[in-house]
């Protein structure tokens, strides 16, 4: 876990905690990194989890499929961030997604349980861990609405500029990259990929915007 200090200086769950707790914090909430290769389903639809995760290298996606197969991108976790935690801490029976690793990953999972109840040491990092997790939940909640923003537009082409939109908002320029490929973005917007790339060219020969596969440019 030493090889890890860096990245684990950066999660949000352990903000305000310093340097020196961060392995007794994890020995205390008994904490397990697991070693994944790229494409492996590490939490699967259907099941019941009590453990969330972090990413200590590699990157995860948390996907949605329906009866039919089709398949809708609820997000990305990079290195550093949380994955799993609303439905490990809310005690979902049936977990409705599945969480995915698109690359070599190293997860620490940790015991919802373990984080909410103090230890017989009584040490004081419990209290902080719970108000950071209720930031993180809050902040993921948001994150969440504003999809519903994208996906709930009429067109193809307005849910295209208003993810972009907020993209380039949240980079604060109108040049600005976004995690997902042409397949992922389709996914993520709930829209056909033929019909997205070919809004995309529309925009491009309108002369609203530039693409070179994830980079972009609002004009």
């Amino acid at each position: 876990m030493k090889n890890y200090l860096d990245v684990l200086k950066t999660v949000r769950l352990f903000k305000g905690i310093e340097e020196s707790d961060l392995l007794p914090l994890l020995s205390c909430l008994t904490a397990k990194s697991v070693h994944y290769e790229k494409g492996q389903t590490v939490f699967f639809s259907g099941e019941s989890i009590e453990k969330f995760g972090i990413v200590l290298s590699g990157q995860v996606q948390v996907v949605q499929d329906d009866y039919y197969g089709n398949r809708s991108i609820l997000g990305k976790i990079d290195i550093g961030n949380l994955f799993g935690e609303s439905f490990a801490c809310a005690e979902i029976k049936t977990l409705p997604v599945s969480v995915i690793t698109m690359s070599e990953s190293e997860l620490l999972f940790i015991d919802c349980h373990r984080l909410a109840v103090p230890c017989a040491k009584a040490c004081g990092f419990h209290s902080k861990l719970i108000q950071n997790m209720l930031n993180i939940v809050s902040m993921k909640n948001i994150s969440l609405t504003q999809k519903i923003e994208f996906t709930s537009k009429r067109t193809t082409r307005e849910k295209l500029l208003a993810y972009l939109s907020a993209e380039a908002k949240k980079s604060g320029s109108s040049h600005f990259c976004i995690p997902f490929n042409r397949q992922e973005l389709a996914d993520y917007l709930s829209v056909e990929r033929s019909a997205m790339s070919a809004e995309l060219s529309k925009l491009r020969d309108d002369g609203v915007l530039r693409f070179y596969k994830n980079q972009f440019e609002l004009l």
